[in-house]
Formats: C-alpha cells, sequence, structure tokens
C-alpha cells in the first residue's frame, strides 16, 4: 500500500485500524517503503501514542514474517521494552536461567543493546553462548538443555528495512515496543519489563488481543523495566484475554529493600563475571533482584500459586548449583550447534 495516507492519520493524531496497522506493517516490511516515509510514519506514531490495535496489527505481521522456532511445550519469555536509561544489569537473562534451572522451558528472544548498555545477546556472547544460531539448532537447545536464545536479527530478517532508520531518528519507535510481543516460539508465558509506566496498560491489552497464556507486564516504581526492589511495582496481569492491575511492594517479598544504584550494570564481560558469581553463590542486590524477577517468571509460568513462592524457588535454585549448570549446558551445546552449521 501507499503509506502517505496512514502517516497523515498518525500525524494528525488520528489513529489507525488494526487492518490498516497491519497494511503499513506489511509495506515496510517489503521493503516498499521510502526511508523519509518510514522515518516520517515512526516519528508520527510515536508522538501521537501506539494503540493497543495499532501494536497487536504490526505485531501480527512481525510474527507471520518472522522465522518459527517449533517446539512441542509452550515455552516462557523474559524480556522488556529497554530504553529506560537506566543501565541495570541484565536481569530478565539472569532471571531466564534460573526458571529454566526450574523446569521452564525458556525461549528468550532479545538483541544486542541499542546504545553503549549491555543487551542480553552481549552478556550471552561474553557468557560463551552462541547468540546466532538458525531455527533448528534453537529447538534443539530448548528441547535439551530447556533453554534457547532467538536473536532477533536472524529471525525478523525483514526488519532489515528498519533498522537503518531507527537509528538514525534515535527516538524510541514501535519497535522497541513490537520486538517483546514477536517472539519466533510463540511463548504462551511472559515477563515483560515496560521502561514507561504509560506503557504498561497498552503492552498488557495487546498480549490479551494475541491470545497468550498467562503474562505479567512489570514497571518498577524507580523508571526500570523490571520488578524492583527499591519501592512498589505496577503490574498488569494478563490470564486468559483478562487484564488485571495491581501493585507489589517490597514488603510483600522476602527479600529486602535493593536500591537502584546498587543493581547498576558494566559492559558485557563485567555483567557475564557478575552472573557466573551470583550463580556460584554471591548474595547481594543483584541477586536479590534477579530472584524477584525469577519468581515472577515461575509465577507467570504457572509453577508457583505466588511471586513470593516463586522467589524461594528461584533462590534454591541458585543457591543449589542450578543455573550455574543451566548457563554450562547452554553454552556447551550452543557452541557445539554452531560449529557444525
Amino acid at each position: 500500500m501507499d503509506i502517505k495516507e496512514p502517516i497523515s492519520t498518525v500525524v494528525s493524531g488520528k489513529s489507525l485500524s488494526i487492518a490498516d496497522a497491519s497494511a503499513v506493517m506489511n509495506t515496510i516490511m517489503d521493503g516498499e517503503a521510502t526511508p523519509s516515509q518510514l522515518g516520517a510514519f515512526l516519528t508520527g506514531l510515536h508522538l501521537k501514542g501506539e494503540t493497543p490495535p495499532e501494536i497487536a496489527g504490526m505485531a501480527n505481521v512481525m510474527r507471520e514474517k518472522a522465522l518459527h522456532v517449533h517446539v512441542s511445550e509452550d515455552v516462557a519469555d523474559t524480556c522488556g521494552t529497554g530504553g529506560d536509561g537506566k543501565n541495570t544489569f541484565n536481569i530478565s537473562t539472569a532471571a531466564a536461567f534460573v526458571a529454566a534451572s526450574c523446569g521452564i522451558p525458556v525461549a528468550k528472544h532479545g538483541n544486542r543493546a541499542a546504545s553503549g548498555s549491555c543487551g542480553s545477546a552481549d552478556v550471552l556472547e561474553a557468557l560463551g553462548v552462541k547468540i546466532d544460531l538458525e531455527p533448528e539448532a534453537v529447538e534443539k537447545c530448548i528441547t535439551e538443555v530447556g533453554m534457547g536464545f532467538m536473536f532477533a536479527p536472524v529471525f525478523h530478517p525483514s526488519m532489515k528495512y528498519a533498522g537503518p532508520v531507527r537509528r538514525e531518528i534515535g527516538i524510541p519507535t514501535v519497535f522497541n515496543i513490537l520486538g517483546p510481543l514477536t517472539n519466533p516460539a510463540k511463548a504462551q508465558y511472559q515477563l515483560l519489563g515496560v521502561g514507561r509506566l504509560e506503557l504498561g496498560q497498552s503492552m498488557a491489552d495487546v498480549l490479551a488481543l494475541l491470545g497468550i497464556n498467562h503474562a505479567l507486564v512489570v514497571h518498577g516504581e524507580d523508571g526500570i523495566d523490571e520488578l524492583t526492589l527499591s519501592g512498589n511495582t505496577t503490574i498488569w496481569e494478563v490470564k486468559s484475554g483478562v487484564v488485571e492491575s495491581w501493585s507489589l511492594k517490597t514488603s510483600d517479598t522476602s527479600l529486602p529493600h535493593t536500591p537502584l544504584d546498587s543493581i547498576t550494570g558494566g559492559t558485557a564481560d563485567e555483567n557475564a563475571n557478575k552472573m557466573k558469581a551470583i550463580f556460584n553463590g554471591e548474595s547481594g542486590p543483584i541477586t536479590n533482584v534477579i530472584a524477584l524477577n525469577s519468581g515472577a517468571v515461575l509465577y507467570a509460568a504457572n509453577r508457583v500459586e505466588t511471586i513470593r513462592e516463586g522467589i524461594e524457588m528461584a533462590v534454591e535454585q541458585i543457591n543449589n548449583g542450578s543455573a550455574l549448570r543451566k548457563v554450562d549446558e547452554l553454552v556447551n551445546l550452543s557452541q557445539e550447534l554452531g560449529n557444525t552449521n
């Protein structure tokens, strides 16, 4: 389609239907929009504010055009929109290993950091994981290890048309929102962090529209796209198409108050070394926040009845070395599979 009309629509502050948003996304991902048109559309949509129907329509197209991972069990994903500017440790990546060590199949979807911080792909690569595996190899990792990593550029080849424009305009766009919604393994359980409070309800509504089994969309009071221990966490719980919002206080957990500046991340190598130290039994603020978020993943995956119960299970798996073994297993198998390609 000619996207001049949709550009005019969003620039004038009006919203697109699901069908129109899908049509625009098809045009973008087929490479039929010029860079100028794409930049204008993304900027206009961002300034207007993306609606759940617009996000869902675009997410459906991204899902259709992605390379797919097929596994027999329902899988979980842990990810966030990023862009919170807090440069925190790779909490959701660590939580993925803990969840996998608890027997939850995890299909982690992620990318490198967009800026100077450390993304999930960066820290996994620093740990020794082969991050750019093809779908069949990722399926094998999930089946044999209980966790696989899907590197976004490999699984969303049609995104190549949008990448340069996103980098050039340098503002958050709908693609920051779409990443966590377009898991190539169609994750049915999800912990999804948002860095902007106003995004929470929209993301939850989109997950409900997409038919997810059980998900928690979370936003820390301190502005992070994770559950926090420095204040309250707003949670939008999505279950069987219904969204309910509630607040989790630090006092609701078994964990101590943890200031935001105590969970800052570093380089990919520093974060990888820190993660291994934590999984070797090192206690501290980052360990506590990992346990909290891991507990939330276990709750989202219907493994436990409460997040507090999930925290207890997560702490046990960290302390008994199971999470560290999961790291080693994924490193070894991914490297083996990468060398056979």
